[in-house]
């Protein structure tokens, strides 16, 4: 550092905006603080801003001399590998380009690499290397996705790091037990002084990761003060509860349902309806029983409905909205909430017996099928009812592949998350072999990575089809960038295949050909890093 940059440090207080509104307006306009003006201020306003950048990267801002800081806290893992720590110092050094568009080129995409790379280092057990978390606290920052598994391999030194820089500060509300004042989750009384007087940010925090921990003793803990607290509070410590939710919540939730405002009620009422023995499960399925019966007199077995006439207001008590949106039915309205929050083995009985295959393959008279078909999704989904998400999806390879109730892409790929991932990846095989990749992107999204062989073969193989079609290839760039991600990196050697420029069709896009291998180029190569990244991860395995 120079004499002029060491005075100036020295000198100046660390005010960062100071200095970036001093840089916007020019120092002929504004003069920096503790600068005099004069031809030199430019090179000054330089010199702090450098001096104060490292102050920032540090993780320490100046402030009043007061306690000496203490060391961040040891972490116990076990130390990263050397060349995983290069690989993420490379990951972490990688920015998106500035074009928002174009080709994207052959290059992989480290920053779409990382996630992976920090689920795979967490299932391992490592510790972040000390001199990575700043970059990693930036990422992190800059993308709340990557918060959860960033965090987690930070480890504590990245909370010790989060209370010195404002500018990370979002780790100590995203990780349990975070909070400046946080106390252990051992000592009763630090917890009930940080209820009683935290803020709500801790407060939320406390409650999440105290119910992870005693599910009982957080809703206990909630109990204490419920009736005293804001509506808004309210739905947002109602909502914590549903990690660990369980019977034991029943009496809780059950009191909710009488509360003042509309939005916890509501949120009460579905937090119940997810508990099948609850009381509020059994009214809905009477409610729901007497709407929807079979029909022995016609000459096959028909479902009919008789919708509600009105709302009462047990109904209401229970979460039934009363109003319906614009340009809906009324009565269809109510009788979709009240098959929706019915516990679906409600059906078999009351339908004579049938399965959940069976009940989906009735013909339903009078044009009630999607709705009634639509609300069996919602519950489905919400249950996590693998029997009946099956039913509802049907055979992959159906005419438009639509299951009996499954209307949309997005409900599919809702009701595909029922099942195990390896029916769940069958089922896209299968679908993707009848219907081709232009509809597939939401439900690749929902299956497991790396892709199971089948399914990783079927995207492989529809891919090469709609090349060698000639298709618009940009029409492909979400599912290129899918497989990128999702591909088993055992599948590079068998894309070598693909790698050359193809013949284009007359009626093929310009340029498709050289784009579709500058695609698979990519490809191979992100799957061959990605295999080198596990390798690294795991001392004594050769890389691919």
């Amino acid at each position: 550092m120079s004499r002029t940059t060491a005075t100036v440090a020295a000198s100046l207080p660390d005010h960062w905006e100071q200095l970036v509104t001093t840089a916007l307006l020019g120092t002929d306009r504004r003069t920096p603080p503790g600068v005099a003006p004069g031809p030199q201020t430019p090179s000054d306003l330089l010199d702090a801003a450098a001096a104060a950048t490292v102050r920032r990267r540090a993780g320490l801002c100046p402030a009043r001399p007061a306690e000496r800081l203490r060391p961040a806290p040891e972490d116990p893992r076990p130390p990263l590998p050397h060349a995983a720590a290069r690989r993420l110092a490379a990951l972490l050094a990688d920015r998106p380009g500035a074009s928002g568009g174009g080709r994207r080129g052959a290059a992989p995409d480290l920053m779409e690499l990382l996630p992976q790379w920090l689920q795979a280092a967490n299932a391992r057990g490592y510790a972040a290397p000390p001199q990575a978390l700043p970059a990693l606290l930036d990422a992190a920052r800059g993308r709340t996705d990557l918060r959860p598994a960033a965090l987690r391999f930070a480890g504590p030194r990245a909370l010790w790091l989060a209370r010195l820089n404002p500018d990370w500060r979002f780790a100590l509300r995203a990780a349990p037990g975070g909070g400046p004042s946080a106390p252990d989750l051992r000592d009763p009384q630090g917890i009930r002084r940080l209820w009683q007087e935290g803020l709500f940010a801790e407060r939320v925090t406390l409650l999440t990761a105290l119910r992870s921990r005693d599910a009982a003793a957080a809703r206990a803990l909630l109990e204490e003060t419920w009736a005293t607290e804001r509506a808004e509070d309210r739905l947002m410590f109602l909502d914590s509860l549903r990690a660990g939710l369980a019977q034991d919540d029943e009496t809780f939730l059950e009191r909710a349902l009488a509360d003042r405002s509309r939005n916890v009620r509501e949120t009460a009422a579905g937090l119940l309806s997810a508990l099948p023995a609850s009381a509020l499960a059994a009214r809905m399925a009477a409610r729901a029983a007497v709407c929807v019966a079979v029909d022995r007199t016609r000459d096959v077995p028909t479902i009919v409905v008789e919708a509600p006439h009105e709302c009462d207001a047990a109904m209401e008590r229970d979460g039934v909205v009363a109003k319906a949106p614009a340009g809906r039915g009324e009565r269809s309205w109510w009788l979709g909430q009240l098959v929706e929050a019915a516990p679906l083995g409600t059906w078999p009985g009351r339908l004579g017996g049938r399965t959940p295959e069976e009940i989906v393959a009735l013909p339903v008279a009078d044009g009630w099928q999607g709705e009634l078909h639509a609300a069996w999704c919602r519950a489905a989904v919400r249950q996590r009812d693998a029997a009946w998400s099956r039913a509802l999806l049907g055979q992959p390879s159906a005419p438009e592949a639509g299951g009996p109730g499954a209307v949309s892409l997005a409900e599919r790929a809702r009701l595909l998350a029922a099942l195990d991932a390896g029916e769940r990846a069958a089922w896209v095989s299968g679908f993707i072999e009848t219907h081709g990749l232009s509809e597939a992107f939401q439900l690749l999204g929902v299956c497991a990575v790396p892709w199971a062989p089948p399914l990783g073969r079927a995207v492989v193989d529809a891919l090469n089809i709609a090349r060698d079609a000639g298709s618009y290839p940009w029409s492909f760039s979400g599912v290129m960038g899918l497989a990128e991600r999702c591909l088993d990196p055992s599948e590079a050697s068998r894309l070598d295949a693909l790698l050359a420029i193809p013949d284009e069709p007359e009626d093929a896009a310009p340029g498709a050909g050289s784009y579709w291998s500058e695609a698979f180029q990519r490809l191979v190569t992100t799957l061959r890093l990605r295999g080198a990244m596990l390798a690294e991860l795991t001392p004594g395995e050769p890389a691919p």
